[in-house]
């Protein structure tokens, strides 16, 4: 059983569909996952996202296509698959009937991995639990339950760690500490594969990013790139005076708005044209001719949330927002 992997991608994805009665829960979908990147898949719910991730892990089978990992194809090397890829999905899954150490011990014994008392440590230890070893899981906090999951789903030492939601209904703080223990996880080679809708997360963490709707695959790209190839840039002056609709009235031939009575908004493209910025140019000059007192000047760019509102807003009207 030899692999096929060649070092460019840690997971390909050729052609899959997967079918629930007449609807295509994921529809024809080609994705490749590269060794130690950290890949945010984004979509509303119901795009298809679980049911992708369910694909490539081994939790969903049925369907058409061929997804490898590693080389290692997910329907015929199943055993080695399962090996390589870890889990930590939407819902708290633990039995409650034990103590974190032996859940920690239990999942090992799942891979086929000996539990030995210096890896559960070592895990605890890295998310903050070490002393809660010895506890019942049933008395941890909603935010040690979550890091315990992640304690599970790399107690068998994966090289493909999957996040489907991980800081649903937690609060910020913890949102943060989560984040954090993914960041290093990253640096210490471990690929990651992130659901969430927090996009904020996904425009801070992820090298690129995945948009699904429909069960469709609609774009793939570094977020960089997904930033400045669909985002626009705003530039807001804050006047001394309050003339903001004058300036707006004036000015109709640039892209203005009046954020308030004092403060002016300039668009303007993103990407290549930034680097020219001909508007702002031109607005600066109008106002400094024009002997307008400027307070404050600060410059922004469109959020990945607001892109991807965008990229959906557009599927939708090529293809319809109807039920698949």
């Amino acid at each position: 059983m030899s692999s096929r992997f060649d070092g460019d991608a840690l997971v390909r994805v050729e052609g899959v569909t997967k079918r629930y009665g007449e609807l295509k829960a994921v529809d024809q979908i080609d994705l490749e996952i590269r060794p130690g990147e950290i890949f945010a898949l984004l979509g509303p719910n119901g795009a298809g996202k679980t049911t992708l991730i369910g694909c490539i892990t081994g939790l969903i089978s049925g369907f058409e296509g061929e997804i490898d990992v590693a080389g290692f194809d997910v329907v015929d090397d199943y055993r080695i698959t399962r090996r390589l890829v870890g889990l930590v999905p939407q819902e708290l899954n633990y039995d409650a009937f034990f103590n974190v150490r032996q859940v920690l011990e239990f999942q090992a014994g799942y891979f086929g991995v000996r539990p030995t008392r210096e890896r559960v440590d070592e895990l605890l230890d890295q998310f903050s639990l070490l002393e809660k070893a010895e506890a019942n899981t049933r008395w941890l906090s909603g935010g040690m339950k979550r890091r315990l999951m992640i304690c599970k789903a790399l107690m068998h030492e994966p090289i493909l760690l999957f996040l489907d939601e991980p800081t649903a209904g937690v609060d910020v703080d913890l949102r943060d500490e989560l984040w954090s223990y993914v960041e290093d996880l990253r640096a210490r080679g471990t690929t990651i594969v992130l659901t969430t809708h927090y996009l904020e997360e996904a425009e801070k963490l992820a090298d690129r990013v995945g948009i699904i709707n429909q069960g469709r695959l609609l774009r793939v790209d570094a977020r960089e790139t997904l930033m400045d190839d669909l985002g626009h840039r705003h530039l807001d002056v804050e006047l001394r005076d309050g003339n903001a609709q004058k300036w707006v009235a004036r000015l109709s031939h640039l892209e203005l708005e009046a954020v308030d009575a004092h403060r002016i908004r300039l668009h303007y493209g993103g990407g290549a044209e930034c680097r020219d910025r001909p508007a702002v140019d031109q607005l600066m000059k109008h106002l400094v001719d024009g002997g307008e007192g400027i307070e404050e000047i600060e410059g922004g760019r469109s959020s990945l949330e607001e892109i991807f509102r965008t990229v959906l807003q557009e599927d939708t009207e090529r293809n319809g927002g109807g039920e698949r």
